[in-house]
């Protein structure tokens, strides 16, 4: 059995077979990339892989008759090691853009979000003009990367995670931090003597958090897309959402019965 290496977190699942490279995932153990530090989408607790995007995976698994192996990785790398087979599956809460596409294939949506600006309290950054000369801490190849870019005069400052990030926007280093914004209220919710606000806001419907596969295996791609669709159906989804996160609805795509957030890809 091979073992990806990590210097951010140890695997926390059982392994029986490593799946990286086949087509069919029937019994299989398949390796899923994630974050150690995202919640409540993404994160170690006590050792163990958890969060929304995680344990909907998890239930995926178990409908389709495979297991899962979850190893912490930096975001910048994940979709690279994903095209590349090193893994199976990307649980990252992943937006499904254009760009995205052309290097992974992704499944149908599990959560739309906002991206939201982080900052001091009182540091009236609400405005999209609001950003001259600020300095924005981003998720180095995060969507929110992309998305302060575009904030005229801004200074974009990239760390390959969440945490670092935050460190640098508590001690004063950066006048704001770019995040999605379920993931900053988590953070503000963890940090409540530290005074921050939420700032400039947009709503990323359009592209879905999915999960993301290599091209060149639609079996894999199949599966989990009748999993999730399985998981709309019943409720799974709007349940786990509603376990997570505590003050936003679940879409209304993804509610019981609903229609589910279906993703073309390239």
């Amino acid at each position: 059995m091979r073992k990806l290496l990590s210097t951010l977190a140890v695997v926390a699942s059982a392994v029986t077979l490593t799946a990286c490279g086949s087509s069919d995932a029937s019994g299989q153990t398949l390796r899923v990339g994630t974050l150690t530090d995202a919640p409540p989408s993404i994160y170690l607790e006590n050792g163990q892989f958890t969060g929304y995007d995680n344990e909907l995976l998890r239930d995926i698994a178990k409908r389709e008759g495979f297991q899962v192996e979850f190893v912490g990785t930096e975001f910048s790398g994940l979709l690279a090691k994903v095209a590349g087979g090193q893994l199976d599956i990307g649980s990252s809460t992943i937006s499904a853009t254009t760009a995205r596409k052309k290097t992974v294939a992704f499944t149908d949506g599990y959560d739309t979000s906002y991206t939201t600006v982080v900052g001091k309290k009182g540091a009236n950054l609400a405005d999209a003009n609001a950003f001259a000369g600020k300095r924005l801490g981003v998720v180095q190849g995060s969507v929110q990367d992309e998305f302060a870019g575009k904030l005229a005069g801004a200074e974009v400052v990239r760390f390959p995670d969440y945490n670092a990030g935050f460190a640098q926007l508590r001690n004063g280093s950066l006048d704001g931090w770019v995040v999605p914004k379920d993931i900053g209220q988590k953070y503000l919710d963890q940090n409540p003597t530290v005074p921050l606000e939420f700032g400039y806001t947009v709503l990323d419907k359009d592209t879905p958090s999915a999960y993301a596969v290599a091209k060149s295996n639609p079996d894999l791609l199949n599966k989990l897309n009748d999993g999730l669709a399985k998981a709309v159906a019943d409720g799974t989804v709007a349940r786990l959402h509603a376990q997570f996160f505590k003050q936003a609805p679940v879409a209304p795509e993804l509610a019981k019965g609903g229609p589910g957030l279906p993703v073309k890809n390239a």
